[in-house]
């Protein structure tokens, strides 16, 4: 029985002469599409080995077309984020507008004056147009941006301690020690910052006075975490930035508020709980203000650090700024994005905060017509989260379409994962759950194909 199995298995000469796989070989190499050929086969002998069933020759040739395409196509691949977690870190957290993906493309594909100044005709600085937009969307008086909001920790803690050899301490309160993502601490980050950590007060309450007994003749700063990830509830205290302010510049020592995820907007006006903003920290008298550029600002990964001239100089000019230095790409992406903001037009230009603001109507609509084509699923109440190490446990009132399949949730997931264009949604109590305000409304099409999709693949 088995070796009758076996030899109903195509060979690698007859699925190389298929169609589809013949289309493979036009773009690509006989060998590496007869090693992805070869590779299928394998894995189809110990299925047979296994449970005895011979995979159709079509099954085998749609997995020779899929494994090619996912390995040697465009990556990362486009997807649809059906899921309703608005900055989805797994998915690449914010999605770029077409106006700023437009303007970090002409960056790349052409020469810039990005170290150049055209009217002196020499060379120019990379950071000098940054710097003036983070200080007229911030309120500070200079900026400067690099690759993540860790390397801007690490490079202004690096800068601080490196002025007087005697001063590297840094006070930080216990509760804002935190791990950030990927397992990154900050501890850690500090540890290679050349800083001292001394840690203040308790993991749920921390006072003012616990900072300015800590301070001591070798104290380079005061370092304030936000809390962007997690939330502590329940007898708690933390020290406002203000009276921080008051203390440091007592002391003559500066405070660095490390927002994490950075918020330009009153997270208010769309009944979220208040987020720190960039503007109420330079205000405040922060010396640096530490943020992302991917949360939600909303634009590509960055790490901006807004202050005064002395301190941003002193950043940009240690050592390390070049190790942490920003692309091209990014630092174009960056500058679109703050005009947005510069504009008053966030909303209706940047992709996270039109699906934040997205009315609830138009979110159900959307869901409707997702089941009407298909024919499948049932309009539900739900929540979206806003995700991706900000606004913890925030959530906003959607619509989802909800599919309960004929086979298991887990499998059509993974159909419509599978779709020519890839759609992720989310299972809950056996059912795959679509969320439309996470979708941008161009691709609506792509998921209501991707449900066909799917919906095919259980009656094969």
């Amino acid at each position: 029985m088995a070796e009758s199995a076996y030899r109903a298995l195509p060979s690698i000469d007859s699925l190389l002469q298929s169609g589809e796989i013949s289309d493979l070989l036009q773009n690509y190499s006989h060998d590496a599409v007869a090693g992805v050929a070869r590779d299928v086969l394998g894995k189809a002998r110990a299925e047979v080995a296994s449970t005895g069933i011979v995979p159709s020759r079509d099954r085998l040739i749609e997995e020779i077309v899929h494994r090619a395409n996912r390995a040697w196509g465009t990556w990362p691949r486009e997807v649809v984020n059906a899921t309703g977690v608005v900055l989805h870190t797994n998915l690449g957290r914010s999605p770029l507008s077409d106006k700023v993906a437009k303007a970090a493309g002409d960056s790349a594909s052409n020469y810039s004056d990005l170290e150049f100044d055209l009217d002196a005709g020499k060379r120019g600085s990379r950071n000098a147009h940054i710097s003036d937009l983070l200080s007229q969307v911030s309120r500070a008086d200079a900026g400067i941006a690099v690759n993540n909001n860790a390397a801007g920790v690490l490079l202004t803690l690096a800068a601080l301690v490196s002025v007087d050899p005697n001063k590297t301490e840094v006070i930080v309160s216990r509760g804002e020690a935190v791990e950030i993502g990927g397992g990154f601490r900050v501890p850690d980050v500090m540890r290679q910052s050349g800083a001292k950590l001394v840690e203040v007060g308790t993991t749920n309450r921390t006072y003012v006075a616990d900072y300015e007994s800590a301070i001591t003749r070798y104290t380079a700063a005061i370092l304030k975490v936000h809390p962007s990830n997690f939330v502590v509830e329940g007898f708690t205290h933390v020290a406002d930035l203000a009276d921080l302010v008051d203390v440091g510049g007592r002391h003559g020592i500066p405070v660095i508020n490390d927002l994490g995820s950075g918020c330009l907007v009153d997270t208010r006006k769309y009944g979220l709980d208040p987020e720190p903003t960039v503007q109420d920290s330079v205000s405040t008298g922060a010396a640096l203000t530490l943020f992302s550029g991917d949360k939600l600002l909303g634009g590509p990964q960055a790490g901006l650090i807004a202050g005064g001239t002395n301190w941003v100089d002193l950043v940009s000019k240690h050592p390390l700024a070049r190790a942490v230095r920003i692309d091209k790409m990014t630092l174009s992406a960056i500058a679109a994005t703050l005009v947005s903001y510069l504009k008053g037009a966030h909303e209706a230009e940047i992709p996270i905060w039109k699906m934040i603001s997205m009315s609830e109507s138009s979110i159900a609509t959307r869901a409707q017509r997702w089941s009407d084509e298909t024919g499948v699923g049932s309009i539900e109440r739900a929540r979206s989260a806003i995700g991706g190490g900000s606004l913890p446990g925030q959530t906003l009132p959607t619509t989802v379409m909800a599919i309960e399949p004929t086979g298991s949730a887990d499998k059509f997931a993974a159909d419509l994962r599978r779709s020519p264009v890839a759609v992720v949604g989310r299972i809950e109590n056996d059912r795959v759950l679509l969320d439309p305000r996470t979708v941008m409304p161009e691709q609506d099409t792509a998921v209501v194909e991707a449900i066909k999709f799917a919906i095919r693949q259980t009656t094969r």
